[in-house]
C-alpha cells in the first residue's frame, strides 16, 4: 500500500471537501433527493441507502484505494455531494505515487452549475499535483453522459478516448452490463496552466 497519502480537509470559498464520516449521512440523504434527474448514468445513492454506501466508502478508505470527501457548501455548511481521489497507482519501479483518479463524485441538483464542482476539482488537483506529488490525474465517465463529459472539460482535463465496455454501467435496466467510459487526464507539466485558468474562473464573479 502506497504511504503518506494524508486526506485532510481541503478548504475553498465555496466548498469545502471534508473526510467523508457518518455525520454527513443526513445531508446526503436529502442532498441526493432534490432532484434525481441528472443521475441517469452516476452512482448516486437512494436516501435509504446512504448509511450502506457510507459503509462501502469508509470500507474502501480503510482498504487504502479510495479517499472519500463530502463536498460541504460552505455558504450553507450542508453537505451536498461527494468526490473523492481513488485508484493510486504507484511508479513502475517505486513505492511512490504515480498516478490518481478523481472520481465517484455527485453534486445535489441545487449544488450543480454553482461553481462548487469547478473549485472541488481545483481543490482535488491542487493537492494531488502539490501534495502527493502526481504525475497523472485521471477522470472518466460513461461515454453517454454528455453534461459530465462537458464538466470535466471545463475545468481543463484532456480527452483521450473511449475505451469499450470498460466498467460498469450504473444506468437503470442495465445491472450486469459494462458501459463505454470517455477517459481524460491532467498531467503534472499542464496543471500549472490549469491552476492559473480555473483560479481566473473562481475569482471572476
Amino acid at each position: 500500500m502506497l504511504k503518506n497519502l494524508d486526506a485532510p480537509t481541503l478548504e475553498g470559498r465555496l466548498v469545502r471537501l471534508e473526510p467523508l464520516a457518518e455525520r454527513h449521512a443526513a445531508d446526503l440523504a436529502v442532498a441526493a433527493e432534490e432532484d434525481r434527474g441528472s443521475y441517469r448514468y452516476t452512482w448516486v445513492p437512494a436516501a435509504e441507502e446512504i448509511d450502506g454506501y457510507l459503509d462501502a466508502q469508509l470500507a474502501r478508505a480503510e482498504a487504502g484505494v479510495l479517499k472519500p470527501y463530502a463536498q460541504v457548501e460552505t455558504a450553507t455548511g450542508r453537505a451536498v455531494g461527494v468526490t473523492g481521489l481513488w485508484d493510486p497507482r504507484p511508479w513502475p519501479d517505486r513505492d511512490e505515487l504515480c498516478a490518481v483518479e478523481i472520481g465517484f463524485t455527485w453534486l445535489a441538483a441545487s449544488a450543480q452549475g454553482s461553481g462548487i464542482n469547478t473549485e472541488a476539482k481545483y481543490l482535488l488537483f491542487q493537492h494531488a499535483f502539490e501534495q502527493w506529488n502526481a504525475a497523472r490525474v485521471d477522470l472518466k465517465t460513461d461515454a453517454r453522459n454528455l453534461r459530465s463529459r462537458a464538466a470535466i472539460e471545463r475545468v481543463g482535463a484532456h480527452f483521450e478516448g473511449v475505451l469499450r465496455s470498460w466498467s460498469k454501467s450504473w444506468a437503470p435496466g442495465e445491472e450486469g452490463r459494462l458501459r463505454d467510459s470517455a477517459m481524460y487526464s491532467l498531467l503534472a507539466s499542464e496543471w500549472p496552466h490549469c491552476r492559473a485558468r480555473l483560479k481566473a474562473r473562481l475569482t471572476t464573479p
